[in-house]
This record gives structure tokens, C-alpha cells and sequence, in this order.
């Protein structure tokens, strides 16, 4: 390994003037992931996390007043006790595996939506953060839920509509970081009546003839389920920015792997998702996804921002490059752009064919996502396999590089601080580009320094943009353009 270690990702001598005419490098800091446990520090993991209280004062709070709302992100990992990062990142390939898959289903049925939820008028936004230890997704946010406002942690998709939370009386929930939503002390809180033109958005839909009340049941890949009331709710956002009227599910009856979160906030294309424009007039303007931790030391307050605006403010994203949004009539909720082609080292890679990755509108199979849930960026196999091949070209001449995980291009640098690496840039439909830096396509994966090349390949019939690429930019969905784009080095 040490021989390896001395020529990985370094032009071997033989062809070292051939190719450092054609081929472009980065400088990349190796860096391993840390051997110890982490445990994180109470205060961190609450209101120093997410930038201050929520729980503003009802008076004087101008309902849906702000053009904008913002949420303050952060990734699952921070919640993280008494694991390493190296088991951290197991169970966020295992996750990913499972949302990979549930995707990949849907898209070979033709595409059920995966989840459905919903919103009203304003503007809004929060801190974003990721979440790892904490069952499904990666992305946790802060809001209030009612009047007076209940804090409630919850889980950004960009996958899926339908907004909910545990409510009590519980009949069946799981552990949850803070109090459990409590409908009953709400002033705001209103049931959807069974007739309600809300009500039968619902993909899986029911009614309370007692009652006359809505009910709403999600139930995702992994098994996950929430069952319970359909009502309309105010919710709190970052600055006190307040959204009346919010259609979410109020679950009774929850179990899987939503550990920790109180809920999740669909964001996704779907009629039932939180920022849908004939619910309210705000769409997703901008994702800023936070690193990671890497290291002991989590960089915690690097965290993202969400901000979802009623229209997309001109020269807000100057440095933006935008592709426009690629529409599936038969999987409503996903974000679809048209990728193009992959240079690797400066040079589009030939194998990386646009007709691999293209969407089939008849069918609703092909295509390629932007998925703030999904970890690893998955590419029809072909097309993974032309971009694999043609990064072991470049990076290593005659290294050969070992599978570890779900990896199959690992390398290992253990000893080195500073390597050159081959660039990767992503092209999109409209001459939009994605250049990547370093970090988002070789990954460490243990402590004594094995990095791998973070893709892989699918046979599922749709590829997927992962978060682990999207870090550091700003993913910019304008809804009125009907365009996404992609800002570098946006935090």
C-alpha cells in the first residue's frame, strides 16, 4: 500500500508531461475521518444549533407578511452520540441505499408519487441541518408549529410533499427530540373537513365519518409510516416570520426510522408540497447544504440556508448558472434537469451519453434528479462506468483502485497531506455548470485515510444528484422560471 500511496492520484513519471498538458487538477487536503467517538455537546444540538429561539412573541408578528422565509440547516450528523464518523457513514449509505431504491421503484412503476403535504401564502425561511443518526433524511430544520408556537425539529426532502408531524394524544410514536405537538393547546390548529378540496389531494386519503375529519396516511420505502388527522396550522419560521393556514398531517400513529425528527417538511413538486404555488406563492429559491463533519471538531455552524420567496429576486444568484426544469407527468414530485455530459480532468468524458441519462416522458423512467435526500449521486450504469473509468485514468495512471462499501474507486492516501486530483464538472441542458471542489467527489470513508470516488452506478431506471455533490453550492429552484440552478461556493 505505501508503493500505492506514493503515485496515487499523481501523474506516474513515465506519462507525467503527456498528461499534465491535458489533464486539470485541484490541490485536495487529505484529511481522514476522526477514530473517536463523538458526542455532541447539549447546547449544540438546540438553540446555539439552529441560531436562536423560534418561539417568538404572538403579538406583534406579522402572519405570512414577509416575502421570504428562511431555514436555518443542519445536517443529522450533528446529532450524533457516542459513534465515529466511520460508523456514521455506514449507516448513511445504508439509508441512502433504502431512498435509492424507494426512487428506483417508483420510477419503474411509472411513477407513484412518493409523498404528498402542503402550505399557504407568504414568504419564508430557516437554518438547515443534516441529519445522519435520525432515521430518514439528511437535512433537519427548526420551526414553530400553532399558536403559541411548539419547536419542532424537522426533516428537509426535496423528495417528497406531504408535510406532518407526531401529534398527541399518541397512539402509536416514536422518540422525538423535544415536546410532541399538542393540537388541542393551538389556537390556530384546523381540522380539513372529509368534502374539502384539500382533503382529496391526498394520495392516500380517508375520513372520519364521526367526525366528518380528514385523515392522511404516508407510508415511504423503508417501511416508515405516519397516519393521523389532515389540518391546516400556522408555523414559525427563522426571524419570526409567520405562514397561516398550512396544510399538514397530524399523526396519531407513527413508527420507522424518522428517529429524533418531529416531522418532515416536503419540499418537493408535488400538489400537496409546503411551497406548491397553488397553495401558497413561494417557491424554493435557494438550498445551501452545509459539509458534513469529517473530523472530531464538527464545523456546526456552518450550517445552510433554506429560503423559500414568492419570486426569485433579480440579481439575488448572479453567479448562478441555470438549467431549466424537466417535468415528469408521471413523478409530479421530483426535480428533473436535463445532465448533459461530465468533463473529468477538463475533458468530457465520450461514455457519459445524454441518451443514458434522458428522461422518457411516456413512460416516466430515465432522467436525472436533484435530491437533497439521497447522499451518493447515482448514474446510469453506463454512463457511472464511463466516468469511473475515465477518473481512474487520470487520477492514478497505474494504481489500481479497491472497492470499500458501496464504493468501488477507493484509494488509500494514508500519510499524504496534500494530493492532486482530476477536476469534475457536471454540464446541464442551457450550458449550465456544476464544477466540483475536491470534497464532493472523493470522500474519506475511515481513519486511516482511504478516500473513495463518491458515485455509483444504477440500474433503476432514474440517476439522482446527491447531496454529497450540491454541498457548498447554492442549489437555486426557481419555480417561476421553471428553472434550477447552481451557485459556487454559496456557503
Amino acid at each position: 500500500m505505501a508503493t500505492l500511496a506514493a503515485v496515487l492520484l499523481l501523474v506516474a513519471a513515465s506519462n507525467a508531461a503527456a498528461l499534465a498538458k491535458a489533464v486539470e487538477y485541484h490541490s485536495f487536503v487529505a484529511t481522514p475521518l476522526s477514530p473517536h467517538a463523538y458526542t455532541a455537546p447539549a447546547a449544540d444540538t438546540d438553540e446555539d444549533l439552529f441560531g436562536g429561539s423560534l418561539a417568538v412573541a404572538e403579538e406583534g408578528a406579522a402572519t405570512a407578511a414577509a416575502s421570504a422565509v428562511h431555514f436555518r440547516v443542519v445536517h443529522r450528523d450533528a446529532f450524533a452520540a457516542n459513534a465515529t464518523p466511520a460508523e456514521l457513514l455506514k449507516h448513511r449509505l445504508q439509508r441512502d441505499r433504502r431512498r435509492a431504491a424507494r426512487i428506483s421503484k417508483a420510477a419503474a412503476a411509472g411513477g407513484a408519487n412518493a409523498a404528498n403535504g402542503t402550505r399557504s401564502s407568504g414568504g419564508v425561511a430557516a437554518p438547515v441541518v443534516s441529519g445522519l443518526v435520525q432515521g430518514s433524511g439528511e437535512y433537519f430544520t427548526k420551526i414553530g408549529v400553532g399558536t403559541p408556537a411548539t419547536p419542532a425539529l424537522m426533516v428537509l426532502d426535496t423528495g417528497s410533499d406531504v408535510v406532518w408531524l407526531q401529534c398527541a394524544p399518541c397512539r402509536r410514536c416514536y422518540d422525538q427530540s423535544g415536546p410532541v405537538f399538542d393540537p388541542r393547546r393551538s389556537s390556530s390548529y384546523g381540522a380539513v373537513d372529509c368534502a374539502a378540496p384539500l382533503c382529496r389531494r391526498l394520495d392516500s386519503g380517508g375520513c372520519d365519518l364521526r367526525r366528518r375529519a380528514c385523515l392522511y396516511q404516508v407510508a415511504y420505502g423503508d417501511g416508515s409510516v405516519t397516519a393521523g388527522d389532515f389540518a391546516t396550522e400556522t408555523l414559525t419560521f427563522a426571524g419570526g416570520a409567520r405562514v397561516a393556514r398550512v396544510a399538514l398531517g397530524c399523526g396519531h400513529d407513527n413508527e420507522g426510522l424518522f428517529v429524533a425528527a418531529a416531522g418532515l417538511l416536503g419540499l418537493g413538486r408535488g400538489s400537496l408540497s409546503f411551497p406548491d404555488p397553488d397553495l401558497a406563492p413561494l417557491r424554493p429559491e435557494l438550498l445551501l447544504l452545509p459539509r458534513r463533519p469529517h473530523v472530531l471538531v464538527l464545523v456546526q455552524r456552518r450550517v445552510g440556508l433554506l429560503l423559500l420567496h414568492r419570486h426569485l429576486r433579480p440579481g439575488s444568484v448572479a453567479s448562478a448558472s441555470f438549467t431549466p426544469m424537466v417535468r415528469n407527468p408521471r413523478m409530479e414530485t421530483f426535480y428533473y434537469v436535463q445532465l448533459v455530459g461530465i468533463s473529468v480532468g477538463g475533458a468530457r468524458v465520450p461514455g457519459v451519453a445524454e441518451s443514458d441519462l434522458r428522461l422518457d416522458p411516456s413512460t416516466g423512467r430515465g432522467g436525472v434528479i436533484v435530491d437533497s435526500g439521497t447522499s451518493v449521486t447515482r448514474l446510469a450504469r453506463p454512463s457511472y462506468s464511463a466516468l469511473r473509468d475515465a477518473f481512474r485514468a487520470a487520477a492514478a495512471g497505474s494504481a489500481s483502485p479497491r472497492r470499500v462499501l458501496l464504493f468501488d474507486t477507493c484509494y488509500d492516501l494514508g500519510g499524504r497531506k496534500v494530493v492532486k486530483v482530476p477536476t469534475v464538472s457536471m454540464h446541464f441542458a442551457g450550458g449550465a455548470e456544476a464544477s466540483l471542489p475536491p470534497e464532493n467527489y472523493l470522500i474519506p470513508v475511515d481513519s486511516r485515510g482511504t478516500f473513495c470516488f463518491a458515485f455509483a452506478g444504477t440500474d433503476g431506471g432514474v440517476s439522482i444528484i446527491g447531496n454529497i455533490q450540491q454541498q457548498g453550492f447554492r442549489v437555486v429552484f426557481d419555480g417561476d422560471g421553471q428553472r434550477v440552478g447552481f451557485a459556487p461556493k454559496g456557503c
